[in-house]
């Protein structure tokens, strides 16, 4: 699987396009604005699902778009329960992981030892919790919840840099309270 981040719109979102280039397939993720950087990312690969980590407007920005034009199903905490999917050779768990909202979760591709956290969790630090659905009590039993997964999973936030767990129990404040 080959990952491409596209940064997107004023507010610098990463969407990510997953690929996988034996089969011309691909997932995207977080598709926040910038429909046609996203397109040009996607180039000749089918598109085989759009995975939401959450619903702010920054994160659905070329939705629609991407929707009229590929006719694929939208994944998101609403459609999703807390269990493994495969699509193609794309094979991931969802983690519902509130706290920045109430539809937070987090995709995580445990083969690939990876994690796309949207905008709960960030290199050294998490997403607000002081906007609509967003709870600081969620937040921190969802940081708990990741605690126990193994600390050399790479993050792909929906915001910034790249991480690992290892650097976020050494560097995030919240891992350490």
């Amino acid at each position: 699987m080959r990952i491409e981040r596209i940064v997107t719109g004023y507010l610098e979102e990463n969407c990510y396009v997953l690929k996988d280039l034996e089969k011309a397939e691909c997932l995207v993720i977080d598709p926040g604005d910038d429909y046609e950087k996203i397109k040009a990312q996607i180039g000749n690969c089918k598109v085989l699902k759009v995975l939401l980590t959450h619903n702010h407007f920054d994160h659905v920005g070329a939705l629609n778009s991407l929707l009229e034009n590929y006719h694929v199903e939208v994944l998101k905490r609403d459609n999703l329960l807390e269990k493994e999917y495969q699509f193609g050779n794309f094979c991931f768990k969802v983690i519902y992981t509130k706290g920045h909202t109430s539809d937070s979760i987090t995709f995580y591709f445990e083969k690939e030892k990876i994690m796309f956290t949207g905008d709960f969790l960030f290199k050294s630090t998490v997403g607000r919790c002081d906007l609509p659905t967003g709870s600081e009590k969620d937040m921190l039993e969802s940081i708990n919840l990741i605690k126990k997964y193994p600390k050399d999973i790479k993050i792909y936030p929906g915001h910034g840099d790249v991480s690992t767990l290892e650097e976020e129990f050494k560097n995030n404040y919240y891992f350490l309270i």
